[in-house]
């Protein structure tokens, strides 16, 4: 029989879960509203409620943010992930080349940032050796998450379920905190097992599908002039070792060499420094390239612009624009409106000549490389039309590159050797991003996603709440009475009702509600904790079944146009393989 207190509970937490599958109020809406109630309630003291705000698990994700957004605007994630992608020679190559760089990053990177930076950069990969988007975005979001695993940093989930076990070690003298590396013995098989299981079914058992909005449906066709500088790592390479005589959406339409110009560009042709290239495609077969390294504005022409603080930006030029009717070199284009015009497209139409000499005509779109302040300067000014930023288009720092990576490596070991706490090591280390430039102070901020933050602090208190009130050893009976009555069983138990959460509401939410509950078990069954706290950080990352569990699950779904039975065709083998090691490792590792 629950008492008052544990009834409340009870009702609160069954009210959050439908709420968070039933609805679409935002997870930190719902997970608030859930910890007012029981503060209302007297379930929680205030203390209590708030807790979770000064967890330092809590903390220290938030500086995880401003750290993968100091690698993902200097490009340093990109360069790696595009130098191990390589050119492809058939799917499942793609496919394994392409789960290395992102696991690997992802295990020391949340998952979240991690494939927001490299999505842009696999989408352009997969659009210029002709891979289906469909088999790649979804091994892509599992890659991340199976990566994850492999170290405490890897998920914000392993590092709330080591702010729990930090909490809880005072009252359970026998659980030892996950460090960095522990939960790598379950998590690195499940990797390299998962990553196998991708490469060899991926091909067979997704489908060839197209997003609902499709760059094939874009008619706009844009020309772009790019130049290689001296000292440009093209330099001496060949145009089809520097893959650019094909693109998915776009090609090489010509290459001018002082006064002499190259209309029909052959495979072999050396790239020398000063040559301009004039390429014809689609817009993001244009982003990608002018992302990439050793190509950068044409000298001497209105490309010429520094590119630290700048995005790129789509404009239609009004008829009211002063300029209409000049070419944009002599109409000082760059110098009226601090922005540099990397690619016009006009009536879907390829134009010929050097951008610089080409007049402006009403309704030309231009693709502009200018500062944030353009958008709110000419977003309802007469001289454009339909000024719209293009996400995830800003170039990046790529000077800082190599800085970047070593402020992760530097956070990475000195949270490895214990010189720093995880803590003390992401504060410092996104601090270092800040300090050295390679994010601006706006940009962290910005990075940092106050509503993921809000949920997990709010998880924090529904968690609380159960221990305080009991809710849990309540639930630790049902589920021995139910048939959990040896340590194995129990341990698969918790594992499955992680999972099951995780795939209903936030894996961080799947934690601090799971991790109490197999405490309780642990302590009915006189054994120690530690394999319990494994299989929840494992189970609580195990969001493969549907596009809802998981972040990067929703972020792939739309541009992969994937239906939600997708995920099931492969995403029940991994969960059921996660399930699989914890049961013969976590025991085998940290004895019962």
């Amino acid at each position: 029989m629950l008492d008052p207190a544990q009834l409340g509970t009870l009702i609160v937490i069954g009210a959050v879960l439908v709420l968070l599958v039933a609805t679409q109020l935002p997870a930190d809406v719902v997970l608030v509203g859930g910890v007012v109630l029981l503060l209302v309630g007297g379930v929680l003291e205030p203390v209590d409620a708030l807790a979770g705000l000064a967890n330092p698990g809590v903390a220290t994700i938030g500086a995880l943010f401003v750290v993968a957004r100091g690698l993902q605007e200097t490009g340093a994630v990109d360069r790696v992930a595009s130098s191990l992608l390589g050119r492809r020679s058939s799917l499942r190559v793609a496919l394994a080349r392409m789960i290395l760089p992102v696991s690997a990053g992802s295990a020391f990177l949340n998952n979240t940032p991690i494939v927001a930076a490299l999505l842009p950069g696999v989408s352009g990969w997969a659009r210029r050796n002709g891979a289906p988007l469909s088999r790649l975005l979804l091994p892509l979001s599992y890659a991340s998450i199976l990566g994850g695993t492999c170290t405490l940093i890897g998920t914000s989930t392993n590092l709330v379920v080591h702010g729990l076990a930090v909490q809880a070690a005072a009252t359970h003298p026998a659980l030892v905190p996950p460090g960095m590396f522990t939960s790598t013995w379950v998590g690195l098989p499940l990797t390299l097992l998962g990553g196998a299981v991708l490469v060899a079914l991926a091909p067979v058992l997704l489908p060839d599908r197209r997003p609902a909005l499709s760059v094939d449906d874009d008619p706009r066709e844009y020309t772009m002039e790019l130049a290689v500088p001296p000292g440009s790592p093209l330099v001496g390479r060949t145009i089809a070792e520097a893959d650019l005589r094909h693109l998915q959406h776009g090609f090489l339409a010509e290459l001018v060499r002082g006064d002499k110009v190259l209309a029909a560009v052959g495979p072999e042709e050396r790239l020398e420094a000063g040559d301009r290239l004039v390429f014809v495609g689609a817009l993001e077969s244009m982003v990608d390239l002018q992302r990439t390294r050793g190509l950068a504005p044409a000298v001497g022409s209105t490309f010429e612009s520094p590119r630290g603080e700048r995005q790129l930006v789509e404009a239609v030029v009004a008829p009211s624009n002063p300029l209409v009717g000049r070419t944009i070199r002599d109409g000082r284009f760059r110098d009226r409106y601090n922005a540099a015009v990397l690619a016009v497209a006009r009536d879907g139409h390829r134009l010929t000549g050097k951008i610089g000499d080409m007049s402006l005509r009403p309704g030309d779109v231009l693709l502009l490389e200018t500062r944030p302040e353009f958008l709110r300067t000419y977003r309802n000014r007469r001289d454009f039309h339909l000024v719209s930023g293009l996400r995830g288009a800003s170039p990046g720092r790529e000077a800082r590159a190599p800085v970047a990576l070593l402020l992760l490596a530097l956070m990475v070991g000195a949270a490895t050797f214990e010189l720093l706490s995880m803590l003390e090591a992401s504060l410092l280390a996104a601090g270092g991003m800040v300090a050295t430039g390679c994010c601006s102070p706006a940009q962290a901020r910005r990075s940092v996603d106050a509503s993921v933050l809000l949920a997990i602090a709010a998880a924090f208190g529904l968690g609380k709440a159960m221990q305080l009130s009991g809710l849990d050893g309540v639930l630790a009976d049902l589920l021995m009475s139910a048939g959990a009555s040896g340590p194995l069983v129990a341990l698969a138990a918790t594992y499955l009702a992680t999972a099951a959460l995780t795939e209903l509401i936030t894996n961080n939410a799947a934690a601090v509600l799971a991790f109490p509950l197999a405490l309780s078990l642990a302590d009915r069954l006189g054994v120690s904790p530690q394999p319990f706290v494994i299989a929840v950080m494992i189970g609580a990352s195990a969001s493969f079944l549907t596009p809802i569990g998981y972040q990067t699950n929703l972020m792939v779904y739309g541009p992969g146009g994937y239906r939600f039975t997708d995920y099931l065709r492969i995403g029940w083998i991994l969960s059921l393989l996660g399930l699989v090691l914890t049961l013969l490792i976590a025991p085998w590792v940290w004895p019962f």
